[in-house]
């Protein structure tokens, strides 16, 4: 009876989309598309349409090092300059001896636009506009002089090119002028034949040179009888005229092969990529780019009711969520930040960044580079557990990259073997200190990035891929081990300087961020040691080490509780409870790790809660995100459902042309996540938080509607979420709060333990087992 009523519950769901009355005002009310190379911003104009374009290896600079030889002396000085108290002391020489003095990163920078003209489209009645979240194409349609018109845009998964197909109800209506733009300086746009191309070069950012080489190429294909669908090219524009459709082709390539070679030849590749996307039939193309998005973005489907409000635009649902429960728009919300991810980060490519593949200018917030104190890491926060594992591997290669950056960054700054990352790198992989010791002085980057490489051992049972990157994971933790030393007071072992990230502690010169021993990095440590003796005993090797790493966790900091209840951020009680600061590091061990549980640390599990309560909800985007995923491991699915709602609010980045008030965090008409400005990690990391509030198994059982809302609790199914242990949820169905169909099928023949309804069961399974355990 339950399972044909949730039948019934969701008889009237479709596939999930963006769609919108109006044409886009601003970036920020543009759709989003991408192969994970190319990425596309699709205005949906008539008359004058702006597609913005990016390539995900223009960026500006160089091959390069940034790390500061200073810093070898300096490091003795600033630890005794913090055992003597002398905090700003110490903050002020590892800003000027241990940041970078080369540079800070270099930016990830836009390509351009493509604008397209048409004629008659002034005035137009009917407008529709779609991101399709369920094929990945952006569609624009309207009606001008009694004629409807639709173009369809696609950033192939298929052919690596942006197509631009148009179409009309009437015969030889298809007219238009394409052309690029550039905010780049050196450019030469021009007319090869029947395309316009438009070559570049990166720019110069803080005194390196940029020498990344650009190259976009246009043409179209047009149909039509008689006299129509005549196109041509000149004077760098692409001009259809009297077509009854018409296909435009538009490719880009750069000169960037890998981190250190630069050498390749952007002319020669963009030319074959467009040529062979040309000679394609476009409907073949179509059907196989759809194919292999569906491949991926099918895997996994969340139902959390019928679509009540399918009749407003996304739009106005977001103003609407404000007050009133809007599951669907919830559910939607969940499979963007699966869409994004498709959409930035393939195999091959680069790892998405703070934008993800996303930017409009030469010098975005922050570069729109790596940073690897939360936000790099939030981005591949959902690729395990909603089944998108392998668009890790541009992750996973990059860390592999700076591990071998990060070995000569740790000879030059700090004189150990093994490997550093502070808190930032960019296509060129430095791992130096970079902006300010506030932010800079942290040495934990590695560690956190080798979470990640571990999870995904522990989603798959891959021992393969753990033996390929256990010598990466083992570089880590040599060079922190190599880093801890004895703090005076009690003897710990510690990481000293350290920071807690970005944020500041009281001292008698006033706030300083630098210190030694916080919390985080004492989480990282402890964590990265007991990764690698893990991974030691799976693959058989190293008793010795993970022995010695065993002896190096008895002598480190716990985890300590101050004195209003809450999770101390640093080794001394310094925390102000009323500190709203946007980064939460010490709750890392909340999550993403899980060395804080109520079942195995029950008073650091309830200190934890004291300090997110204090922290408060309200702030940047990418904020709130990870405070969902917090809240789902504290069980309380309320207040997880409370953040999914701060976040989901509009913050409309129209005030740039129309004086809006700007405000904290919350989420742009076309669904991108505010800081603001725009950063992406907030989408990912409310997808993760969605996700971990159906599914949890960090506590070594799967544990099903941990943090279920009263807002859910009606009715609701997913299908295809991944747990730990290589388990795959193919059917959690649930009424009332309670399973009432569970469906698990095991992909490397674990040991099963599940908890459902408040009851543990236990099975034996064989690989490629699927079980069905409640339900039929």
């Amino acid at each position: 009876m339950a399972i044909a009523m949730l039948a019934s519950l969701f008889s009237q769901a479709h596939p999930y989309k963006l769609w919108y009355r109006e044409p886009a005002q601003v970036w920020t009310d543009a759709l989003p598309l991408g192969n994970g190379r190319l990425g596309a911003m699709v205005y949906g104009i008539p008359a004058t349409e702006r597609i913005q374009l990016n390539e995900e290896t223009i960026w500006a600079g160089q091959p390069n090092g940034n790390a500061n030889a200073k810093a070898l002396k300096a490091i003795p000085v600033i630890q005794d300059l913090i055992w003597k108290g002398e905090y700003k002391k110490a903050q002020d020489l590892a800003t000027s001896d241990v940041m970078s003095a080369t540079n800070w990163g270099m930016p990830y920078q836009a390509f351009g636009n493509v604008y397209i003209s048409m004629p008659g489209m002034g005035n137009y009645t009917n407008y529709y506009r779609e991101l399709s979240l369920d094929s990945a194409r952006a569609i624009t349609r309207w009606t001008a002089d009694g004629v409807t018109y639709r173009r369809e845009v696609i950033t192939s998964l298929a052919d690596n090119v942006v197509t631009v197909r148009f179409t009309a109800d009437q015969r030889g209506c298809i007219t238009f002028n394409a052309y690029f733009t550039t905010p780049h300086d050196d450019i030469i746009i021009k007319s090869e034949g029947d395309e316009a191309t438009l070559f570049g070069v990166t720019s110069k950012h803080e005194g390196l040179k940029g020498k990344v080489r650009f190259m976009g190429r246009m043409a179209a294909v047009a149909k039509g009888k008689g006299e129509g669908a005549v196109t041509h090219s000149k004077d760098g524009i692409v001009s259809v005229k009297g077509a009854d459709e018409a296909v435009l082709y538009i490719s880009i390539a750069t000169n960037f092969n890998n981190y250190k070679d630069i050498f390749g030849d952007e002319a020669i590749r963009s030319e074959q990529i467009l040529r062979a996307a040309m000679a394609r039939d476009y409907a073949q193309s179509k059907a196989e780019h759809i194919s292999r998005f569906r491949q991926l973005m099918h895997r996994v489907t969340l139902n959390l009711g019928e679509d009540q409000y399918k009749d407003l635009p996304t739009d106005e649902r977001i103003i609407r969520f404000a007050d009133h429960d809007d599951n669907y728009l919830v559910a939607t919300y969940f499979q963007f930040g699966r869409y994004l991810l498709i959409c930035s980060s393939q195999p091959g490519g680069q790892p998405a960044n703070l934008q993800g593949i996303w930017n409009d200018k030469l010098f975005p917030a922050w570069d729109s580079k790596y940073t690897t104190n939360i936000n790099l890491e939030m981005n591949y926060w959902p690729a395990e557990p909603t089944q998108l594992t392998e668009l890790n591997e541009p992750l996973f290669r990059l860390i592999r990259e700076v591990s071998e950056t990060g070995a000569e960054t740790a000879r030059t700054m700090y004189g150990k073997s093994g490997w550093v990352l502070h808190h930032n790198t960019d296509i060129w992989r430095v791992t130096g200190g970079i902006d300010h010791a506030q932010s800079g002085m942290w040495m934990t980057g590695g560690a956190w990035l080798c979470r990640h490489l571990w999870e995904h051992y522990l989603y798959t049972m891959d021992k393969d891929f753990l033996r390929r990157y256990y010598p990466v994971m083992k570089g880590a933790a040599e060079f922190l081990d190599q880093m801890l030393i004895p703090e005076p007071q009690h003897g710990w072992l510690v990481i000293s300087p350290s920071v807690s990230p970005e944020n500041s502690h009281p001292s008698k010169d006033g706030k300083v961020a630098i210190s030694a021993g916080t919390t985080m990095d004492v989480q990282l440590v402890d964590e990265l040691f007991r990764e690698v003796m893990a991974a030691s005993k799976v693959l058989g090797e190293d008793a010795a080490l993970a022995a010695h790493y065993a002896e190096r966790l008895k002598l480190m900091p716990p985890m300590q509780v101050g004195k209003w209840g809450q999770l101390q951020e640093w080794m001394e009680d310094w925390d102000d409870p009323n500190d709203t600061h946007r980064h939460v590091s010490h709750l890392y061990g909340l999550y993403p790790g899980c060395q804080i549980t109520l079942s195995g640390t029950p008073r650091l599990f309830d200190a934890a809660r004291t300090s997110l309560i204090h922290r408060g909800d309200p702030s940047t985007g990418w904020s709130m995100g990870w405070k969902v995923c917090l809240w789902a491991r504290l069980f309380d699915g309320n207040h997880a459902y409370k953040l999914i709602r701060n976040q989901l609010s509009l913050t409309d980045d129209r005030f740039v042309a129309y004086g809006t008030d700007k405000k904290k965090g919350g989420t742009y008409r076309n669904l991108f996540d505010a800081h603001p400005p725009f950063q992406i990690d907030g989408n990912f990391g409310c997808t993760a938080g969605i996700a971990e509030m159906l599914v949890q198994s960090h506590e070594g059982y799967i544990n099903l509607l941990p943090a279920l809302p009263d807002a859910w609790k009606a009715g609701g199914e997913v299908k295809g979420l991944m747990a730990r242990g290589a388990f795959e949820i193919e059917h959690l169905a649930w009424k009332d709060g309670r399973v009432v169909r569970l469906a698990i099928r095991s992909n490397a023949g674990e040991p099963l333990r599940v908890k459902a309804n408040g009851k543990m069961m236990m099975r034996k399974t064989h690989k490629g087992q699927t079980l069905t355990l409640i339900g039929k």
